[in-house]
């Protein structure tokens, strides 16, 4: 943690990723940032455009910000003795967008801090990353200077910068990781996931397409989606224990949030109740984590940076239940919860405010 002057001054905020749906909730959540101050949005495709022309829902907070070059926002981090970056750039292009700011920071002799919200960082070899991704690392050489967990299962960070884990990872650690951590489970997990349409970017698709998406339900990538690699990678890192990830994800018909369920076998007979509490103790102290004794609902996370955990046992097989939203703790919330403990913030700053619960 870093404190002092560092955490009482406004610290400038660069967003990179232009106008996707991540960035856009990142721009939602720097506007209402005591600490946080926005510097620059970038988007190479629509420079010099109005953000509220992208994002018309913050047209009144942001009434004079215009997208960025690259160009620009080089400047902005040359000027300043640090900024916090953000990127939202998508995978196989975040990594050498970044090291092209790191460079330029590094010769002005400036120190930022990054949180990438893409897949580049968050593997620790470039051949585990060409592996689930099937292209060459951008940036190989600043793999080791990321960290890659859920906030919440780090409690030492020895990096500079980090790497935020996806959304499905973040949602199947929250629930897996006690189990292993405590020794509740054994490490063959089973998860299955449902998440909103936001899940699948902005640029419309079948997948995103409202018509195709109301009042249906349906599996893609069952057993061989990318995040399934993440979620071994993050809990080895998180336990020291590499399970087995059997991971079947689901296209829900909402825009926001998701809803996963964990299941793995008892190491010894438990009953929900003894589950339930050893969550509460694992995340005690987590104050963005509730355990509850009812099944969590996405509703009371959507929109916000809180998580919900539920568990069901019959004395040989648990479940465990995790509600989030997919944009805010599975993306831009847990990103500023991480940019906060970058610079010695109260973890919490910018990010309690709760779920609108009618959304």
């Amino acid at each position: 943690m870093r404190k002092g002057r560092e955490a009482r001054r406004s610290i400038p905020a660069v967003v990179l990723g232009g106008t996707g749906y991540v960035a856009g909730e990142l721009l939602r959540l720097l506007a209402g940032h005591p600490t946080l101050s926005l510097a620059g949005i970038m988007s190479d495709s629509r420079p010099g455009e109005p953000v509220g022309a992208a994002f018309g829902h913050l047209a009144t907070v942001f009434p004079l910000e215009t997208f960025k070059s690259q160009a620009q926002i080089e400047a902005i981090i040359e000027r300043e003795e640090s900024t916090a970056i953000f990127s939202a750039a998508p995978h196989g292009a975040a990594a050498a967008l970044i090291d092209a700011l790191l460079i330029k920071s590094e010769a002005a002799g400036r120190k930022p801090r990054v949180v990438d919200i893409s897949a580049d960082f968050r593997y620790r070899s470039a051949a585990e990353y060409q592996a689930v991704y099937q292209h060459a690392h951008g940036a190989p050489a600043r793999l080791q200077a990321f960290s890659c967990a859920v906030p919440e299962h780090l409690r030492e960070l020895m990096t500079p910068h980090v790497a935020h884990p996806g959304c499905f990872a973040t949602a199947a650690l929250l629930a897996s990781v006690p189990l292993l951590a405590m020794g509740l489970a054994t490490p063959e997990l089973f998860v299955s996931a449902v998440t909103g349409s936001t899940g699948s970017g902005r640029k419309p698709s079948d997948g995103t397409h409202h018509p195709m998406r109301h009042s249906d339900l349906y599996a893609y990538s069952a057993l061989s989606h990318r995040h399934a690699p993440e979620i071994v990678a993050c809990a080895l890192a998180a336990t020291g224990i590499e399970p087995q990830v059997a991971f079947v994800p689901h296209s829900g018909p909402f825009a926001r949030g998701i809803h996963a369920t964990v299941q793995a076998t008892l190491r010894t007979p438990r009953d929900s109740a003894h589950i339930v509490g050893a969550l509460r103790e694992y995340y005690a102290g987590s104050p963005f984590v509730h355990v509850s004794d009812a099944p969590p609902r996405v509703k009371e996370v959507a929109g916000s940076n809180y998580a919900r955990l539920s568990a069901v046992s019959d004395a040989r097989t648990v479940a465990v239940m995790c509600a989030i939203d997919n944009l805010n703790k599975g993306a831009a919330g847990g990103a500023v919860q991480w940019m906060n403990r970058l610079y010695g913030l109260p973890e919490t700053a910018g990010l309690t405010a709760p779920a609108p619960g009618w959304t």
